[in-house]
């Protein structure tokens, strides 16, 4: 006989396509209704970014059919789970994500901003964070612009606290010194004033309740990531490198920074695929590594019409040529975040203002 708990505990013996990991283990079985022999099975996966569901359509299907059902319904949500790390410093950010480099030149900003808007094309609620206080780009790469307001808070003691209004793109929160200098103004400081800065923008925006706050890491390795290891448990870092040797082994050196200050490696991301800079190099030491390879971005024109233009979200509207590429790379970063979720699972977090 087909009972509610005959079919939960079957699909929570289901292996997770993804992961690898039951559905129980991942508690993604959120609900199941038995009518006769009709069940109908709903699952919550762990973003909205989750790639070829119809896998786990098929899988728990045929489990259920082999219990005795003659129809059975898969219904999906999601929610997206975070170690939450960022509470003690009153971030509500499920999920902290930095971009970051050996070089520059490989299309850093681009992959980050591209991650951002992709996860937040999905669905997710996503802030993105420019943290190349000597050449940010991110403003124009989004088309935004003006200068973030500051806002004060009276607390409950009546004490008043002082918060940034990041500023929004299409729903999403951002925040870069570009706002806060002329474009042609450098900004010369030491690294105490760089970590004031950084601080400022992680503790101070006021960033709402996010599922992903991206973070464009400037190029190279120093400061900014053991300022960002110090603040916050990241949820893991993505590496962006261009196929050739020279791009590869300064990206080896990012993967080293980020190792030494107990940063999460989610993977490498290749840009600019494609004639001029060949193809598969960082695929090749991915693997050598023993880290995940997150995708390719083809070296496509369009990208840099978009990103000068400011019009990268356009990216991922239908049709445009590198739209695939770049939902895959999100998918697979959002992915790498929730397995890495399940071997460091969150924290509880206090959130102060």
């Amino acid at each position: 006989m087909l009972t509610e708990q005959s079919v939960r505990d079957v699909v929570s013996q289901v292996r997770d396509p993804e992961i690898g990991r039951s559905m129980g283990e991942l508690t993604m079985v959120r609900e199941v209704q038995v009518s006769g022999t009709s069940a109908k099975i709903g699952i919550e996966l762990p973003t909205p970014a989750y790639p070829d569901r119809e896998r786990i359509t098929t899988a728990v299907k045929q489990a259920v059919t082999a219990l005795g059902a003659s129809g059975v319904d898969v219904d999906y949500t999601w929610a997206v789970r975070g170690k939450g790390t960022g509470g003690a410093i009153g971030l509500n950010v499920k999920n902290v994500i930095a971009v970051g480099s050996g070089k520059g030149g490989v299309g850093k900003s681009t992959v980050a901003a591209s991650l951002a808007l992709g996860l937040k094309h999905f669905g997710a609620k996503v802030g993105l964070m420019d943290a190349d206080v000597y050449g940010p780009s991110i403003p124009h790469m989004v088309g935004a612009s003006g200068k973030p307001v500051i806002k004060q808070i009276q607390l409950p003691d009546g004490r008043v606290m002082e918060r940034i209004v990041p500023i929004d793109v299409d729903g999403m929160p951002t925040i870069s010194m570009g706002y806060m200098v002329q474009a042609d103004q450098a900004v010369i400081w030491r690294g105490p004033m760089l970590h004031k800065a950084l601080s400022q923008f992680l503790q101070q925006t006021d960033w709402g309740t996010l599922d992903y706050l991206v973070i464009d890491m400037p190029p190279g390795t120093g400061d900014v990531a053991l300022t960002l290891s110090q603040m916050v448990g990241l949820a893991g870092a993505v590496v962006v490198c261009t196929p050739q040797q020279v791009a590869l082994l300064d990206a080896v050196k990012a993967v080293s920074m980020f190792k030494t200050v107990k940063i999460p490696i989610l993977g490498m991301v290749e840009n600019m695929t494609g004639e001029i800079f060949g193809r598969g190099g960082a695929k090749a030491k991915a693997e050598e590594l023993g880290m995940a390879f997150l995708g390719e971005v083809p070296a496509n024109a369009t990208v840099r019409e978009k990103g000068d233009a400011g019009q990268m979200a356009d990216l991922f509207k239908e049709n445009t040529p590198t739209r695939d590429a770049l939902l895959h790379m999100c998918q697979r970063v959002a992915i790498e975040v929730a397995r890495s979720l399940m071997e460091t699972p969150s924290l509880p977090t206090l959130e102060i203002l």
